[in-house]
């Protein structure tokens, strides 16, 4: 990499760490294609993740299970082409690291020769570390994801909060410190009490980003689209809507139609 490329693409996994230790928040935002890459690493964000949530609100897929790796890479080659600051971590689908680890392997691999992304993140702890640690082992950077893991929907039959009770808590806290000693960056931290969360955040050394999991740790991360109000009929507790596209886009959208149908649009400005 030259000079000139480590300065524009500011954020590195070194440097989440430094974040951490000198208590500077971390935000963490989902895209999914070039435009919106552009205009969310534009406004400063740290880490982009390109999240199998692009089954939900690219897709229209109920759950995240129907991704595939091909359009993981899709997506995440579109993002990356629109980034210049933010370091770019990419959600492995479902089917591609659990229960082999070689597959695992081969799956990160072409995520990173394919699209030029940072590094992968995958859910779960102590059951899928095999698969980290030959990920790791290759070079490749890896996020962790503990709680509410949503390829495990079927699995729990709910996306409600996890870990409440003691067992699970203290399974997640295990998990945990067997990601950062595996070598994992960080680790998201989804839908889990506050308090448990906050416990994890200060008993790791790596990074840990928060979404439903209060305000006690390293970093947040939401999905662009219900944080801008794109789509609708989601809201959980943990969500704040920045704004309301859907009505602004609706409006704009409407307002064509009634042009182009009483001829309003285009004018004789807009014409050649």
């Amino acid at each position: 990499m030259s000079a000139v490329a480590g300065e524009v693409r500011a954020v590195t996994t070194y440097r989440l760490s430094e974040m951490k230790q000198r208590g500077e928040k971390i935000a963490m935002l989902t895209s999914y294609d070039y435009s919106m890459a552009q205009i969310v690493d534009g406004a400063g964000i740290d880490i982009i993740l390109v999240g199998d949530s692009a089954a939900n609100v690219m897709a229209g897929y109920e759950t995240t299970l129907p991704i595939t790796l091909d359009m993981m890479i899709y997506h995440a080659r579109s993002v990356v082409r629109g980034v210049k600051r933010a370091l770019v971590v990419v959600d492995m689908p479902f089917g591609t690291y659990q229960g082999n680890s070689k597959i695992a392997l081969d799956s990160a691999i072409r995520i990173m020769k394919e699209t030029g992304a940072d590094a992968v993140k995958l859910e779960g702890g102590e059951e899928v570390l095999e698969s980290i640690q030959r990920i790791l082992a290759a070079g490749i950077p890896v996020m962790g994801h503990l709680g509410l893991t949503p390829q495990s929907i079927h699995k729990f039959g709910t996306y409600g909060v996890r870990a409440k009770e003691k067992a699970e808590a203290d399974k997640l806290l295990h998990d945990a410190r067997l990601l950062a000693d595996a070598g994992c960056f960080g680790i998201v931290l989804e839908k889990i009490p506050a308090a448990l969360a906050e416990l994890v955040t200060k008993k790791v050394p790596v990074p840990v980003i928060g979404i439903g999991a209060g305000k006690g740790t390293d970093g947040q991360v939401l999905v662009l689209h219900d944080m801008l109000g794109i789509t609708q009929g989601f809201s959980p507790r943990f969500l704040r809507r920045y704004a309301d596209l859907h009505t602004v886009m609706n409006d704009a959208i409407s307002h064509y139609i009634t042009d182009v149908k009483e001829g309003d649009f285009p004018n004789e400005k807009e014409q050649y």
